[in-house]
């Protein structure tokens, strides 16, 4: 038996034991495979984990020359009106959450004004600090669309297309944007081929999809999130945690754990129960 498999069978364990309302489950040890379904194999939601993808766009079109991360965003959208403390923030900031700027999300978010984009930065800075919002990927992705135009038919022909991702469909705002932050639906084992790109550092099959450097710094130069355990250090969308591990994390249990040479993929509907589902994961990875 692999390790692969052996994971897969202690991690079903340990969701059924718990109640963990797992849909699927993709383990991804060196080259071995294991996999297992709690419910029908379709695509859904993966939230947040969406945000990891935003910023493998950024990185594409930052590796063909057409986006710098480190420019001020304003300089690529007309009529903007900045906030106080908004004329630094660059496309890295909105991607790391540290533009300072603070809008919380709300189920009507995408319609709550005339442009999303355009309130977000209006709104004041309170400097290069942590401040969580959906709005700051769907910002930053609508600064991509300045350059590359359709945000999801750019990421069709330069992400989904190599990996074998067909006809992916994306959430959108009235303004025809990708939503960015999530309403991207992927079946388990497609956003598990994700998670195999990021730990094989932005190599698919012998072919570079995006440079070493922007994977890398999805979990690398931390910046402090807060003080909860597993929510205290944020990267390029990448949290810190469970110990050494770090991870995409998506609303109701979308999960997709880095440890080492391993990578497990679970979604899920059961937002509560997946601080400790990783937890149980990095423990038999690391046993």
């Amino acid at each position: 038996m692999t390790r692969a498999l052996t994971v897969r069978d202690r991690i079903v364990q340990a969701a059924d034991a718990s109640g963990f309302a797992a849909h699927g489950l993709h383990v991804l040890i060196g080259s071995d495979v294991a996999e297992h379904r709690w419910s029908p194999d379709i695509r859904e939601d993966v939230h947040s984990a969406a945000k990891g993808v935003c910023v493998l766009a950024a990185g594409i079109a930052g590796d063909e020359g057409l986006v710098d991360l480190d420019a001020p965003v304003a300089e690529h959208l007309d009529d903007v009106d900045l906030g106080a403390g908004v004329d630094g923030v660059t496309l890295r900031h909105l991607l790391t959450m540290t533009s300072g700027i603070d809008l919380p999300w709300s189920e009507t978010m995408m319609t709550d004004w005339p442009d999303l984009a355009r309130e977000f930065l209006r709104r004041p800075s309170r400097g290069r600090v942590f401040q969580y919002s959906n709005a700051s990927t769907y910002t930053a992705m609508t600064v991509l669309a300045a350059h590359v135009g359709d945000v999801g038919e750019y990421l069709a022909a330069r992400l989904f297309a190599p990996l074998g991702i067909r006809d992916v469909e994306w959430q959108r705002c009235p303004h025809g944007r990708i939503v960015a932050g999530g309403g991207l639906a992927l079946r388990t084992e497609e956003l598990a081929r994700i998670g195999r790109l990021i730990r094989d550092r932005g190599m698919w099959d012998g072919r570079r999809i995006v440079s070493p450097g922007l994977v890398d710094a999805m979990h690398a130069d931390w910046v402090v999130a807060g003080a909860s355990p597993g929510y205290d250090r944020y990267a390029l969308a990448g949290w810190g945690g469970p110990g050494d591990a770090w991870r995409l994390h998506g609303a109701y249990g979308q999960l997709v754990i880095f440890a080492g040479d391993a990578v497990v993929t679970i979604t899920a509907d059961d937002h509560f129960g997946a601080d400790a589902m990783a937890e149980h994961v990095v423990r038999m990875l690391e046993t």
